[in-house]
């Protein structure tokens, strides 16, 4: 292929990025992360320990507010999909959403309206469909991007780099934070609450500056034109998801695979606390354990693929998370062992490895199965599909949001007391660090078993679909 072929390949898709271009994208990653991790990890105890409400009630907000999503999600894709504003078809909405999602996100964290449950609600449904606002169209940015297989593997591995970034800031500063600016040094009584507030506050700043330079430094290349993207329907959801079949097994991978990491994290700080008697210092030690080893593993990703293949590499890392857990629990259930706090620290590492790894990549495919629906229908409806993997995704969070805050109710957690509770409602935190997200852990090998698009196959998906447009690259 000569260089006038290869350029005109480049300028239809096949794009290699720049690494300010890389980092600028992760950087959205970056930011999403700074306030959405901080409500998956933190916002539970915040509602049951600080706010005052009960556990069952928060669990049954957190079930009510993923229903509106529901609803909210594929209103948002649909409208994506039609729509080209100005400043760009995708990126826009990181400007757009950002205003209000930062400040929905510090006010969840307001004490204004103590024990509102009505305050609660208007809170957190602002600023989960603020989130999905930027999110979808953000998903739908990564495919814009390029098509070039091992590029999306690069950009993936920047971009989980980036977010896990993000959630180490949140996991070993928001504890820090807190417990600094709070009167009495901790992080879970009511005396906390303006603490909480100002550390959000300066998190959702931080977040919305980074969302301004993701928009700056992205370019969107491979998009449909205006004429094949107006006739998209909030129906084309669910016709999309009927007939893309690793659309499917990739939403049911979504499903398990958040509901894990949402009950670990939100069961995480109740843990340290409860479990461990840890401090405020070590609950922040422990929760960043589940982003470093993302810096460590990341970056290995693409040449661990290239050895073992995306399907082996996934069922590796998973049982390496499910290693962890099970001695995370055996190190919990013996007195002597738990008060070794290293090997808490070691379990959680372990964990954390094999989560992060293959939670982090599970993105790279979404391109993948957009390719196969614009393949197998001429259409590329991205932010369709975003809609509906953000659907899935916010399932798998309502089922880590709700199921903590059944079993802490069913395990009669007491929220008034800041430092001990019964030996059942320890067993209980046990349940939801562990025992739960193992078991969706195996049920998400079985899921990813059944996908099937290798990257020899998406590559002449790929090539296939740019030869329509372009004869000569054939």
């Amino acid at each position: 292929m000569d260089t006038n072929v290869t350029t005109n390949r480049e300028s239809n898709g096949f794009c290699k990025l720049s690494w300010i271009q890389r980092i600028g994208f992760g950087s959205g990653d970056l930011a999403q992360n700074l306030i959405y991790q901080t409500i998956g990890m933190y916002l539970l105890l915040f509602y049951t320990n600080v706010f005052g409400l009960s556990p069952a009630s928060a669990a049954v907000m957190f079930l009510v507010v993923r229903l509106v999503d529901l609803l909210w999600d594929p209103v948002v894709g649909t409208f994506v999909d039609k729509h080209n504003p100005r400043w760009g078809k995708y990126r826009s909405y990181l400007v757009l959403g950002g205003i209000p999602l930062s400040g929905f996100a510090v006010l969840c964290f307001w004490n204004g309206f103590s024990g509102s449950l009505l305050y609660a609600y208007i809170t957190y449904v602002g600023m989960s469909m603020c989130y999905t606002l930027i999110n979808v169209p953000y998903g739908a940015l990564n495919a814009s991007l390029t098509r070039d297989t091992n590029e999306i593997t690069v950009l993936t591995s920047v971009r989980m780099f980036m977010a896990n970034l993000g959630g180490l800031a949140v996991a070993y500063g928001i504890p820090k934070i807190v417990a600094k600016m709070s009167p009495d040094g901790l992080t879970n009584t009511k005396a906390d609450a303006h603490a909480w507030f100002m550390t959000m506050a300066i998190y959702a700043v931080a977040g919305f500056i980074l969302l301004i330079f993701c928009f700056s430094q992205t370019r969107e290349r491979v998009v449909m034109d205006k004429k094949e993207t107006a006739n998209v329907k909030v129906s084309d959801l669910w016709v999309e998801f009927m007939r893309n079949r690793p659309l499917r097994i990739l939403a049911f991978f979504f499903i398990t695979a958040f509901a894990m990491t949402a009950i670990g994290n939100s069961a995480g700080s109740y843990y340290m606390i409860y479990n461990v008697n840890g401090t405020s210092s070590q609950m922040a030690d422990f929760m960043a354990l589940g982003s470093i080893p993302a810096f460590i593993f990341m970056p290995m990703v693409p040449a661990i693929k290239r050895k073992i293949g995306k399907k082996r590499m996934f069922y590796v890392f998973l049982s390496i998370a499910i290693i962890g857990m099970a001695i995370l629990y055996i190190v919990s259930v013996i007195p002597a062992l738990k008060s070794q706090i290293w090997m808490v620290y070691i379990a959680q590492f372990i964990k954390s490895t094999g989560v992060i790894v293959a939670t982090g990549y599970m993105w790279a495919l979404v391109p993948e199965v957009i390719s196969y629906g614009e393949y197998t229908t001429g259409r590329r409806i991205s932010g369709i599909v975003n809609a509906l993997t953000g659907i899935f995704y916010k399932a798998g969070m309502a089922l880590g949001g709700v199921i903590p805050g059944l079993v802490l109710s069913f395990v009669d957690f007491n929220k008034d007391n800041a430092t001990t509770q019964t030996a059942f409602a320890q067993q209980g935190i046990l349940w939801l660090v562990c025992i739960i997200p193992a078991i969706l852990l195996i049920l998400a090998m079985f899921i990813i078993s059944k996908y099937d698009l290798s990257d020899e196959k998406i590559d002449k998906i790929n090539k296939a679909i740019e030869s329509r447009h372009c004869p000569e690259t054939k």
